[in-house]
């Protein structure tokens, strides 16, 4: 008898991965592309939707080919995007723009006009998506007022999983969940919200139809189809945003269990039973099925902390890992491995790139703090492992006030190959942290809603079963304390600064006139 197996399609920011699984999670074949990053002007971040495009094709036609697998094999396909992208169309579909990316700041004007005259608040409660130029919202306003021409001759406005669907099937439709991440679509009415598309400038005809996360799409391209080597009819799932899929991945769906991930940047997020905005703004609110809502916050400023400061200062442990043969990140946490908790009162505020969750504030920029003449090296780099945490620690004091507290953190990313950056967030947090094996988290979470939307997967919660883990970490209490005396602190410091931090990012935006 033939297996049937299912396919977790990924497109990231810098990459789409395809991963063929079994029906019980094992890894059979993997497609992965990488494409640019295009920064035309600063501030900017963009990318070819033709390019991504071409990257889905080819990703999915590898991971077939490596799988060794019958196309009538595969029982279906689920969808995986990055949140925030916009792209302006044309009737004929065609781009009129590059795709404008989560990391794109040129709406900060927009944004900041939103935020001060209070139409931007009511519009997060209403759609679950702070006000930051990360949004489309922002973008599409920025368009209008300072690309006239090109917002006049856009006939929609969508995001590059919708123009993948599209160049697919030729048809426009949009999750919930990549809507529900727009700014745009009212979190319970499961439509788009009149007084955001007001303050746009544009229709409901001018977005994609909602559709559910678990809404089926048969019948591609027959073209399509010959080049990556499927049946026709093979199902696609419309899927879900990346974020809300790496808690389905990792096994973090019920209430209390919290998903942390680590990679270039950050994320916080847990799972509530319905809608969940806060009256402070700090965090967003996102589908992933109209029963499991992701409630949750965003940090710039992750795992490109270390990288920064492993190429700027610390040239001693690339040169000894050099030497040795081994990663220059692993020298590194060696050394602050032998510094105590808290660094001996180094504080690392880590807003090198502003930042979104939980304070949302573009301007922010980074510093480190208590500098003595007792500090080292090894000290900096602990007291940058420590701020990646605190940034994360800050986004989950933001969950516990509206969900409580966590019963359970499942953390993912790069930083989970590191045993002490896992135990200082053990630390930090004060819960035992659980590290899932697999890595490929928004991968397996479309694969696993594909399989619970074709009937392969009855219940969601019963995804437990098939994640395994790989490393647990309980709390050392006497560090817990530490860490709670110091982020007090960090806060203290974050909040005096909020003034200086507008002043020195006007003088740095003047550097580049």
């Amino acid at each position: 008898m033939k297996q049937t197996y299912f396919i977790g399609l990924d497109i990231g920011t810098t990459s789409t991965k395809a991963i063929v699984f079994t029906p019980s999670g094992a890894v059979r074949g993997i497609g992965n592309v990488d494409y640019p990053l295009l920064v035309p002007l600063p501030s900017w971040a963009e990318q070819d939707p033709e390019t991504i495009f071409a990257a889905v094709i080819t990703a999915l036609k590898k991971a077939i080919e490596k799988a060794d697998v019958d196309k009538h094999e595969i029982g279906g396909i689920g969808f995986s995007t990055a949140m925030h992208s916009l792209i302006a169309v044309d009737q004929q579909g065609s781009p009129l723009t590059h795709s404008i990316i989560w990391a794109d700041n040129r709406s900060v004007a927009q944004a900041d006009r939103l935020k001060q005259d209070g139409v931007g608040h009511n519009i997060y409660l209403a759609t679950g998506t702070p006000i930051h130029p990360m949004s489309p919202l922002p973008k599409i306003m920025w368009l209008r007022e300072q690309a006239p021409d090109t917002f006049r001759k856009a006939a929609k406005f969508i995001s590059i999983k919708e123009y993948v669907i599209h160049r697919l099937f030729g048809q426009y439709m949009v999750d919930y969940s990549i809507a529900s991440a727009t700014g745009l679509f009212h979190l319970r009415k499961l439509d788009w919200d009149e007084e955001a598309l007001h303050v746009a400038g544009i229709t409901k005809q001018q977005l994609s139809e909602p559709v559910p996360t678990t809404h089926i799409l048969r019948g591609m391209k027959i073209r399509y189809a010959e080049e990556i080597g499927l049946d026709v009819d093979t199902p696609f799932v419309v899927g879900a945003s990346d974020g809300v899929l790496a808690n389905l991945g990792i096994g973090a769906i019920d209430p209390g269990q919290v998903a942390i991930t680590i990679g270039t940047s950050g994320a916080v997020r847990t799972v509530v039973p319905e809608p969940i905005t806060d009256p402070k703004g700090r965090t967003f609110c996102y589908v992933l099925t109209e029963n499991h809502w992701v409630i949750g916050g965003p940090s710039n400023n992750g795992g490109i902390m270390l990288r920064w400061f492993r190429d700027e200062f610390s040239w001693p442990e690339v040169e000894r890992a050099k030497q040795m043969g081994v990663d220059p990140y692993d020298v590194m946490i060696q050394a602050a491995e032998n510094v105590r908790a808290g660094a001996d009162g180094l504080l690392f505020l880590p807003f090198l790139s502003g930042e979104r969750a939980p304070y949302w504030n573009a301007q922010a920029r980074g510093s480190f703090f208590g500098i003595g003449l007792h500090h080292k090296r090894e000290h900096f780099i602990r007291a940058v492992l420590e701020g990646i945490l605190f940034s994360v620690y800050s986004i989950g004091i933001a969950l516990r006030d509206l969900a409580g507290g966590a019963s359970e953190i499942r953390a993912s990313g790069g930083f989970a190959r590191s045993r002490e950056w896992r135990q200082i967030m053990s630390d930090m947090f004060g819960y035992e942290v659980l590290i899932p094996e697999s890595h490929e988290s928004s991968s397996f979470g479309a694969a696993l809603l594909a399989m619970h939307a074709l009937g392969a997967l009855n219940d969601l919660h019963d995804v437990k079963n098939m994640i395994h883990i790989s490393h647990r970490h309980e709390p050392d209490l006497e560090r817990s304390s530490t860490y709670l005396q110091l982020f007090y602190i960090y806060e203290r410091v974050y909040y005096n600064l909020l003034e200086e931090y507008k002043l020195i990012a006007d003088f740095q935006k003047q550097l580049h006139k």
